[in-house]
């Protein structure tokens, strides 16, 4: 499953939706909620983001985004 992770980079701030970023992970998991908490887990434990929202992408959702161009999954 590819979860879509809107973050910011820095914890301290207070969020600004122009600064949101995103990143996709790729998680092996049972369900939606699963793979939502493995998601976290792996950003809390390889980064210092703080994490705004974690999509899981639907079939569609993860074609528009192949073809955007900005599509690549990251790993830790």
């Amino acid at each position: 499953m590819i979860y879509k992770v809107f973050y910011q980079e820095v914890k301290e701030r207070n969020p600004r939706r122009e600064q949101t970023q995103t990143i996709y992970l790729d998680i092996n998991a049972d369900n939606e909620l699963e793979g939502r908490i493995v998601a976290r887990k792996l950003i809390e434990e390889n980064t210092a983001y703080n994490i705004e929202y974690i999509e899981l992408l639907s079939e569609k959702a993860l074609e528009y985004e192949k073809e955007t161009g900005v599509f690549e999954v990251t790993e830790f």
